[in-house]
């Protein structure tokens, strides 16, 4: 991901609606801190989020300016479209926070209403204490969705990307069917995997595969280990492939050898309620609703226990260790469904009592009428016989 991924057009329309969403929110400066965000607004593929990092954003047109950490400076040069770029650190140990109070008296910040992102894990709770004494409570406003609402909806140069994510995602599912056979171990699978989309075009996902099998098949969030597949296994994938940085996932289900009864049942379940749930998705549908659809096929079934897992969300440019947006198909979400939004369907059931667990991961892109499936992988269970 870089300033040349865009055009510059795009960009002074992200700027323009981002100045006057800080205005209408009546702020006069933000500090945009998930580096999603950043990277929305000036196209920065950095690895800066791994330290404190803010994009200082006024209300009124004008410049933007990047305070990063040095190692990043040119980086930010070279591949992103900020006006101005500050720097801490030099090689030594320097506190950011004072390196940004120089930095806002320059800029007129102090004394200002000023809104701050406080994402889950890009910024310390040291730093957020820095940044309330430098502001002052009541004039640092949380304001952490702000941006992230301006970038549900995606611009047709952003589908593209997103569209060939989900390309490459597919391409990669059909070397992992290839790939299954009883004794090879999950992580030989999941290298397999790797290869496929990294060979293909595909970045580096957010999120590390999930592949289990056997026993571990219960496990919601599973890494590859070096257990080996073995007749009568029943098992999960789930994965993100990328293309600059937009996110596409998939998850399939299989079984080493003919299903049992209950493997069958558990893996039709989810499959209904999938399509429930995409029966449901079109612009101007609560969010709530396709999740509740799903949830009642699961719940008809008696197996409501078993879904650890909201229905789905939405699906931004990931940064680790994620790739989700603050849009979630769960019981009462507010936020409307809208044409243009990319949401995940998984409504998912792991029985721990029963050692098994199924579930199916598909991205769709919301319409006016309805949606339109981005991945096109088989959703039938993949029995290896």
């Amino acid at each position: 991901m870089s300033k040349h991924d865009f055009s510059s057009d795009e960009f002074q329309s992200r700027r323009s609606r981002a100045h006057a969403a800080i205005e209408a929110a009546g702020l006069d400066w933000f500090l945009a801190i998930h580096p999603v965000s950043i990277r929305w607004l000036t196209g920065s593929d950095a690895k800066s989020y791994q330290e404190f990092q803010c994009l200082i954003v006024p209300a009124q047109p004008g410049p933007i300016h990047i305070l990063t950490r040095d190692g990043e400076r040119n980086e930010f040069r070279d591949d992103a479209f900020v006006d101005e770029i500050h720097t801490w650190g030099d090689g030594e140990p320097e506190d950011p926070i004072a390196a940004l109070a120089t930095l806002a008296r320059s800029l007129g910040l102090i004394g200002s209403r000023v809104g701050i992102e406080v994402p889950a894990y890009y910024l310390h709770p040291h730093h957020y204490v820095g940044l309330q004494q430098l502001f002052g409570p009541s004039r640092l406003v949380e304001a952490t969705n702000l941006i992230h609402d301006l970038t549900l909806v995606k611009s047709p140069q952003e589908l593209l990307y997103i569209r060939q994510a989900a390309k490459l995602a597919d391409q990669a599912m059909t070397r992992f069917r290839q790939s299954l056979a009883i004794g090879r171990a999950e992580l030989e699978l999941a290298g397999e995997v790797y290869h496929a989309l990294m060979t293909a075009g595909s970045g580096l996902a957010a999120s590390p595969i999930n592949l289990v099998s056997g026993e571990r098949s219960c496990f919601s969030h599973g890494a590859p280990t070096d257990r080996r597949l073995q007749a009568g296994d029943f098992g999960n994938i789930e994965y993100g492939a990328t293309f600059k940085r937009y996110t596409s996932t998939i998850g399939r289900q299989f079984c080493m050898g003919h299903p049992t009864a209950r493997m069958t049942e558990l893996f039709e379940l989810v499959r209904r309620a999938s399509d429930v749930c995409f029966s449901e998705i079109r612009a101007g549908v609560p969010a709530s609703v396709p999740h509740e659809a799903a949830k009642g096929v699961i719940a008809a079934a008696g197996l409501d226990h078993g879904r650890v897992h909201l229905s789905g969300y939405g699906l931004a440019p990931g940064f680790p260790p994620g790739w989700a947006e603050p849009l979630y198909l769960f019981g009462g979400s507010t936020r409307l469904l809208q044409a243009g939004m990319v949401v995940t369907v998984e409504p998912p059931v792991f029985l721990g009592e029963e050692r098994l667990g199924a579930r199916l991961i598909d991205n769709v892109l919301v319409t006016e009428t309805g949606y339109e499936m981005l991945t096109q992988s088989s959703r039938d269970l993949i029995v290896i016989d």
